[in-house]
Order: structure tokens, then sequence, then C-alpha cells
């Protein structure tokens, strides 16, 4: 503060003002400092390096601080490394690039077809397809559901499918896409279920899938069924193995 008599700065303030302009020019001169590898610092997964992120985003090393543009970077991450969740944080104090990873609980087997190639992976609830060296193979359960034919516009209707089995009777093990998009699953004990193109029903599909799975438990009748043609869902048509 100035001093009302002597219209002076006072030693606090004098040594305030000193200490702001100190710690504003290391700020400033920090976000112009170039970022290195070793200035990286991962958290959330132990399961990729710094190489890993290096490859999989458009990160240059050296760069300046201030021109990382973490946005874009943290959508690299997301989709490359089929992560569930990237955070990434510019950090003066200690200087460097902070990144949080999350990955993505598989819950099936996947495979999909790219360029001609057959690619093994995983799936998870929100029908992600997440490449086999993405996943922390020694935390990963047995599991019961193979996914094939995945592409990612069929995510959604792959999603649903997957959770529906918490809610619903029926236990789901394959999910087939064919190459033109035809749906078909196969549950345990229905067996084949033909769901077709239209993707807008399968809500009620699956709804019709519990129902019957019930019924036909009930009644002892599973054991006979052949298939279950359900692309026309207010006519489903049941066919039985002959004697």
């Amino acid at each position: 503060m100035i001093c009302e008599k002597t219209g002076k700065i006072s030693n606090r303030s004098f040594i305030f003002l000193f200490a702001f302009l100190i710690s504003t020019s290391l700020i400033s001169l920090n976000t112009l400092k170039k970022v290195n590898v070793q200035d990286i610092k991962i958290s959330g997964s132990k399961l990729f390096s710094k190489n890993d992120l290096i490859n999989n985003s458009s990160l240059k090393f050296p760069s300046r601080l201030i021109s990382i543009k973490t946005k874009i970077l943290e959508m690299e991450l997301k989709q490359n490394l089929s992560l569930k969740k990237v955070s990434v944080n510019r950090q003066i104090f200690p200087f460097g690039l902070k990144i949080y990873l999350d990955t993505r609980t598989p819950i099936a087997y996947g495979e999909k077809i790219l360029d001609g190639k057959k690619i093994l992976g995983f799936i998870d609830k929100d029908g992600i397809f997440i490449k086999k060296e993405n996943v922390e193979k020694k935390n990963l359960p047995k599991l019961s559901i193979q996914v094939f034919g995945w592409k990612e516009k069929f995510r959604d209707v792959l999603s649903k499918i997957l959770i529906a089995q918490d809610n619903y009777e029926f236990e789901v093990v394959k999910i087939t896409f064919s190459s033109n998009g035809f749906l078909t699953i196969e549950e345990k004990d229905l067996k084949t279920i033909f769901l077709g193109f239209n993707r807008k029903l399968i809500d009620y599909q699956l709804q019709i899938i519990n129902n019957l799975k019930i019924e036909l438990e009930e009644n002892n009748f599973s054991k006979k069924i052949d298939n279950i043609d359900l692309t026309d869902p207010n006519k489903p048509k049941i066919k039985v193995f002959k004697p």
C-alpha cells in the first residue's frame, strides 16, 4: 500500500509486489519451456508406457508446454488406445504433462475385419472394440460371449444386447453381424435367433426373447428348438427339430 503521509510504497507492499512479479515471470517462463519425454507423468493405468502414448498420438518432443493441444491429445489417445477416459493437464509446478488413463473392462471376446484382415480383441459394455494389446490380461476374467463382424456402426445395438442381460433372463453366448449387416445371436438354450437388419426393433426384440425364454423353459420346450426368427417381432417363427 502507498503511505498517505509519504506517498511511498510500504515495505510489505513492495515485498508482495516483488514476489508477485517474480512468480509471474517464472510461470511465463515455464509455459514457454519445452517438454521432453521425462516430463510426462502417467497415472490411472500402468498398462501403457510413455512410448505407447507417443506412438499413438501427435505428441512430438521437445515441445513448448503452452503449445500442446490437450483436447486433441485426449481424443487421439482415447480412440487409438480404446480408453474409457483420458485427462491431459499442463503443469507449471511441478513442470510437465500429467496424463490420467482409465481403461475399459472387457465383457466379451471380439473379432472384426479391417482391410481384409481378421483382428481379434475384446468388447466392453458400450460396444467398443478393444485391441488385445490394450487389455490387462492378468486381470481378465473368463468371458462367455463372442462377437463376430464388429463395426463402429454396430456399437449402439451391440451395447443394448450386452447390457440387456443384466435385466433379462436370457444368456447370449454369440453375436454375429454378417458382412451385409444381418444380425444373428445365439442364446444358451434358445439356440440361433435371427434379428435381421432393422436396428430400431432391437429393444422390442430383446423383450420378446426374454418372454420366450421364460415361457419355453416353463414348458420344458427349449431343448426342442432349432432356431427362432424375430426379423418381424410381431410374427415370431419358431423352428423345432424334427423327430
